[in-house]
């Protein structure tokens, strides 16, 4: 007993300053609950919770990418955006999102064949304006070849510009239950046999000249590899004729599905495509700058330009919404639910509690989810060879190199990783917030701020940040209603609205100023 209070005093004496602010923080919670009625204070805290959540979720994926690539990707609340988009795209219109799983598909099996790619261009010599020229030309013949045979493939398809036919439109009429299944154009089949072939070559094209970037330092292919390669991209490209040929049952089975169900697969969805894309954007855009961090800030940012015109062509500037599923929408017969039993019994949008009503999505799910991430990433990174693999490269990246690890597909892992964690906070946050074009600036600066008050490279730290931004935004919103009592006046302060976001960045100036490294940053 003794040797364990030594223990733990001794790791207090080390942490003095972080214990200390999160006292402050706990003291801070406590005076709070003096201020406003216990209903108040617990739906204020759970709400906090919540948006530390979908905060966490971002800067988590941001502090793994940071802490093993020293890659600063400012795109990454953009691809947050896109997680929102896909998965409303999927939950709203499954229709849509059938028709184009086939384009994917085809356009990843190219890339799925990498290896042979690289194998054949390593019997070719090239000279060093070729090399340097063939890349951009492959790469701009690819994109020119995937444009014009996927604008020949029929999708079913809405229009932002039209009113009737926009996807506010489609979100009503899912919310009021009276969806309908669109049709998509009418092609030949020899029209959309020629389309996928196109666009299986521009994949195939594409994935070849981002292995000519590296031409002459991969790593000569082993055979095992090439045969597991071959069999992936036959796999992927299989698959997307086979959606293809099964289309119309497809969409019939996923829109008589119940909206919990499609609900689940739409975040999966968001995930794979959020994974799909960082392991892209890693292979193509950022693995030829690591030697080039002022041009790796200026590429993603550019990239987080391009990512918001794109989602307004596609998908319109006014926001959206995205109907709850029906596991947290009920609002009949026993609702706003009383305990648990009746919050699964009849689904209830709510639950009561203190005398006030508690959203289930909102302030329960998305925390739940958040904790199981939380706890999911902690596992990996400390129960895993890949997590043993990411910590040891945080610390020593040549160390890790040098004992024959292929770190630059540990790279590829991570970031795709990182990427899927922000693209999960979007889809989870469409139907609490609502999607909008401007949604992932905000949310990049959060995770920005919840970062540098919790360490740039510590996963905890990342939690912790977003924990305190989420509770203190909400705090200062809800004293802008009730007001707070402080000493010496008369009348309660009520902190207008610009305090919301100013009142982060004031932590995070005095967290810096009495550690420069945050909370749980290590020193460089």
């Amino acid at each position: 007993m003794r040797r364990n209070w030594l223990g733990l005093r001794q790791t207090v004496n080390r942490n003095r300053t972080q214990v200390a602010i999160l006292a402050g923080v706990t003291l801070l919670l406590l005076f709070a609950l003096g201020g406003m009625s216990g209903g108040d204070w617990v739906i204020t805290v759970l709400r906090g919770l919540a948006v530390g959540a979908v905060v966490f979720l971002v800067a988590a994926g941001f502090s793994l990418i940071f802490g093993l690539m020293d890659v600063l990707n400012l795109a990454h609340g953009a691809l947050f955006m896109i997680g929102s988009y896909v998965g409303w795209t999927v939950y709203v219109r499954p229709d849509t999102a059938i028709d184009v799983i086939t384009p994917l598909l085809l356009l990843a099996a190219g890339f799925g064949w990498m290896p042979l790619w690289q194998a054949l261009l390593a019997r070719v010599h090239l000279t060093s304006g070729v090399r340097r020229a063939a890349p951009w030309a492959g790469l701009a013949l690819a994109l020119a070849l995937f444009a014009f045979s996927a604008t020949r493939y029929p999708i079913a398809a809405w229009n932002p510009d039209v009113y009737d036919a926009s996807p506010i439109v489609y979100a009503i009429a899912m919310d009021s239950g009276q969806e309908v299944i669109a049709q998509a154009p009418q092609v030949d089949g020899v029209t959309a046999a020629l389309s996928m072939a196109g666009i299986l070559v521009a994949g195939s094209l594409a994935a070849a000249s981002v292995a000519l970037v590296g031409h002459g330092q991969e790593r000569r292919a082993r055979r095992g590899e090439m045969r597991r390669a071959f069999t992936l991209g036959l796999a992927l490209a299989l698959s997307g004729v086979a959606v293809y040929a099964l289309n119309e049952p497809l969409t019939r089975l996923i829109f008589e599905l119940n909206t919990t169900w499609r609900f689940l697969i739409a975040v999966a969805a968001a995930v794979a495509s959020g994974f799909f894309l960082g392991g892209l954007m890693e292979m193509t855009l950022i693995r030829p700058l690591y030697l080039r961090p002022i041009y790796q800030l200026m590429l993603t940012l550019g990239l987080a330009v391009m990512i918001r015109e794109v989602v307004i062509t596609i998908w319109g500037r006014p926001q959206i919404t995205m109907p709850k599923p029906a596991l947290f929408a009920g609002t009949g017969t026993g609702c706003p639910a009383q305990n648990l039993d009746d919050l699964l019994a009849h689904q209830c949008s709510t639950i009561s509690f203190l005398g006030t009503r508690i959203r289930t999505y909102n302030e329960i799910f998305i925390i739940v989810v958040g904790l199981i991430v939380l706890i999911a990433i902690w596992l990996l990174l400390q129960r895993t060879r890949i997590g043993m693999i990411i910590r040891a490269g945080v610390q020593d990246r040549q160390m890790v190199e040098a004992l024959g690890i292929n770190v630059r597909r540990v790279f590829t892992f991570v970031f795709a990783l990182g990427v899927g964690l922000a693209t999960l906070g979007g889809v989870l946050a469409g139907p609490a917030l609502g999607i909008s074009d401007d949604m992932g600036e905000s949310l990049l600066l959060l995770a920005l701020i919840a970062l540098a008050i919790g360490g740039l490279t510590s996963y905890p730290g990342a939690a912790v940040g977003a924990v305190l931004v989420g509770l203190l935004q909400q705090f200062i919103i809800k004293y802008g209603q009730v007001g707070i009592q402080l000493p010496f006046m008369t009348e309660p302060l009520k902190p207008s609205p610009p305090l919301v976001p100013a009142s982060a960045v004031l932590l995070m100036v005095v967290v810096l100023l009495l550690l420069p490294n945050g909370l749980f940053g290590r020193k460089e």
